[in-house]
C-alpha cells in the first residue's frame, strides 16, 4: 500500500537576518552570498560506490552528511544499489530522513537498477518489472524525493522496444501520478542512449510526471559482441545531439566526469557546449554530479566536477 500520511518537511536554509546587523554597506556587500546559478547541484551517490561497496568507509545512512560536510551539497540522488533491502523498511528510511534533516539536505531521486527492464518485449517481464518499482515509487514519496530514475532496456528491434518502453512507463507513470513521484529515463546504453529514439518515446507517452534524465556521457548505442555492458563502445550517439533532443522532458541532468586536464576541464565533454545546450533549452533545475574516473580519488573527483560546473554555468547569464 502506498503510505498516505507520511509528509515529511525539511529544514529552511539559514536565517539571513544577521545581515542587517552589519555596520556599512560594503561590509554587506563583502557578506553576501554568491549570486545564485540558473541551476542548482546534487551529488549522485554513483560517485561514491567505491568508497560504499569497495572500500566500506561509509554507508548510505551516511551520503547525507558526507555530501554536505564533505562538498557543501545539499540535494542528493540515492542509487537503489546501495540500499537494495530497505524499499519497504520505513525505519530504515525514517532514520535516512533523520540524516537528511539533521544535515539540511534534500532527498531529490533514487535511480533504480536491477528491478527489470520496462521496456522488456515480453509482456509478463515487464508488467512484473513496473510491480517491481511500486516499492520505489513508495520509498521515494517517503523520502521526500520528486522523481525515480529508471530503465527503458529491452531485446527486439527498435520499434518493439519503443512499443514496450511506452507501455511500460505509461504504466509505472500512472502509479507514480497518484503520489506525485516522477518516473524518468536516463540514457543508460542500447537504445535509450538514442536521443531521437528517447525523445520518441517521450512523446508518445505524453504524460507529465514521465520524462528524461540526460547524461552528459552515457551514448554508447552499440557495444563490441552485442553486450550490453562492459565491452568496448564501438558506436556512439553524438551526446550534445542527444542531450538537446532530450532536454524538452528533462525533469534533471546528469553531470557525468572522468578525466579533467590541467585547467580544470573535463576531457570527454565540452561543458561549455554542454551546459549551452541545457540552458538553451529553458532548463532551470537540478544538475547532478556522477564522477567516475580513475585517475582522481571520488572525492576529489566530485571536487573537480563541482569546480567545473561553478566556474562554466556561472559565466553563463
Amino acid at each position: 500500500m502506498i503510505p498516505s500520511d507520511r509528509r515529511l518537511f525539511f529544514k529552511q536554509a539559514a536565517s539571513l537576518a544577521g545581515l542587517a546587523a552589519l555596520s556599512s554597506p560594503l561590509d554587506m556587500l563583502a557578506a553576501a552570498p554568491p549570486q545564485k546559478m540558473w541551476f542548482d547541484i546534487s551529488l549522485a551517490e554513483w560517485s561514491l560506490h567505491k568508497t560504499i561497496f569497495t572500500e566500506k568507509k561509509i554507508t548510505n545512512l551516511d551520503f547525507p552528511g558526507v555530501a554536505r560536510k564533505d562538498f557543501g551539497i545539499g540535494i542528493v540522488e540515492y542509487v537503489n544499489q546501495m540500499f537494495a533491502d530497505k524499499a519497504q523498511d520505513f525505519s530504515y528510511l525514517h532514520e535516512l530522513v533523520r540524516r537528511c534533516n539533521d544535515n539540511d539536505v534534500k532527498s531529490h531521486l533514487i535511480m533504480i537498477d536491477g528491478e527489470g527492464g520496462l521496456g522488456d518485449t515480453d509482456t509478463k517481464a515487464r508488467e512484473k518489472a513496473v510491480e517491481n518499482h511500486y516499492k520505489w515509487v513508495n520509498a521515494a514519496r517517503f523520502l521526500g524525493c520528486k522523481t525515480i530514475r529508471v530503465n527503458a532496456f529491452g531485446k527486439g528491434t527498435a520499434e518493439e522496444v519503443s512499443k514496450a518502453a511506452i507501455d511500460g512507463l505509461s504504466k509505472l507513470g500512472e502509479y507514480g501520478a497518484q503520489v506525485g513521484i516522477n518516473v524518468i529515463v536516463e540514457n543508460h546504453g542500447s537504445y535509450s542512449s538514442n536521443g531521437a529514439w528517447l525523445a520518441n518515446v517521450m512523446k508518445t507517452v505524453n504524460m507529465k510526471n514521465v520524462g528524461t534524465l540526460p547524461d552528459f556521457g552515457n551514448f554508447c548505442v552499440k557495444r563490441a559482441n552485442g553486450a550490453e555492458w562492459g565491452s568496448a563502445c564501438v558506436e556512439e550517439y553524438d551526446r550534445y545531439k542527444g542531450v538537446g533532443e532530450m532536454m524538452p522532458f528533462a525533469k534533471g541532468a546528469s553531470a557525468k566526469t572522468n578525466d579533467f586536464d590541467a585547467k580544470g576541464m573535463c576531457t570527454e565533454t565540452d561543458y561549455t557546449k554542454m551546459l549551452k545546450v541545457v540552458k538553451d533549452s529553458g532548463f532551470t533545475g537540478i544538475i547532478g554530479i556522477e564522477y567516475e574516473g580513475n585517475t582522481l580519488s571520488e572525492y576529489e573527483g566530485i571536487r573537480a566536477t563541482k569546480k567545473l560546473l561553478e566556474k562554466v554555468g556561472g559565466a553563463m547569464r
